[in-house]
């Protein structure tokens, strides 16, 4: 195989306009959630994430489970949480099991806004699908994204 190999610069290709795709949907998504919520994408998925948790077996997620779900360093993910931590939005604690362990919740607070967000983040997020669809080139990659997210709605 070449530089110039078709192969690879399909894959090249595809590759870029996937990146593409996400970095519309995400500056818009964040330019949404920032004007009318004072939150970025990365605050928001975090909030999101965290109010998931439940007090059943296996229901509290460890830093490094938090990372990954976000998408974040764990070392980015912690200085996040300090960041929401320090505005009321979130609370830590001991695990009750586990002294050495230490969970983070979402406060009151912290969900009253994750409530007022989330219809922003969701309209925003069909808004820039709907845009990014009249694009030829990235057209395919909705209808794919489209496509995953129906198996979610019906279960």
């Amino acid at each position: 195989m070449t530089a110039t190999d078709p192969a690879l610069t399909a894959l090249a290709n595809g590759w870029g306009a996937l990146s593409l795709l996400h970095s519309r949907i995400e500056a818009h998504i964040e330019r949404a959630l920032q004007s009318r919520h004072d939150l970025s994408v990365r605050e928001y998925s975090l909030l999101d994430v965290l109010s998931r948790q439940h007090d059943g077996e296996g229901g509290h997620l460890q830093m490094k489970q938090v990372a990954d779900a976000v998408v974040l360093s764990q070392s980015a993910t912690t200085r996040l949480v300090n960041r929401l931590e320090d505005r009321g939005l979130l609370s830590r604690y001991l695990c009750p099991t586990d002294r050495r362990g230490i969970y983070t919740n979402v406060t009151a607070a912290g969900l009253e806004l994750l409530q007022e967000a989330r219809p922003t983040n969701d309209a925003a997020l069909r808004e820039a699908l709907a845009e990014a669809a009249r694009n030829p080139e990235l057209s395919s990659l909705v209808e794919a994204v489209e496509a995953v997210d129906a198996p979610l709605v019906r279960s």
